[in-house]
């Protein structure tokens, strides 16, 4: 029991190692890469969410950059930050 565990974590680490080196993801890339499921996957390609490409018509591809921007959309900004640009905004007024 404890020998299949040992297995699955690293087949589960070596997926990931490859995904990371990859440029154009699969499905099964991007489920490993960001720990969705599959179907919520497809929900979002279903709805046009996800940026993908079809270009055989078939297979979907997903190119990792625009996979990166999409995860990283609608930023929260932390107090500090927003204390910065708060004090930055008052500097360039008081000129």
């Amino acid at each position: 029991m404890e020998n299949q565990l040992i297995l699955e974590k690293l087949n589960r680490l070596e997926k990931l190692i490859v995904g990371s080196t990859k440029e154009i993801l699969t499905v099964e890339d991007l489920i490993n890469y960001t720990g969705y499921k599959r179907s919520y996957i497809y929900k979002m390609v279903h709805k046009n969410i996800l940026p993908f490409s079809k270009p055989n018509g078939k297979t979907l591809f997903f190119e990792k950059s625009e996979i990166d921007r999409w995860l990283l959309q609608n930023k929260s900004q932390s107090e500090s930050q927003i204390e910065d640009k708060a004090q930055d905004y008052i500097n360039s007024t008081k000129k």
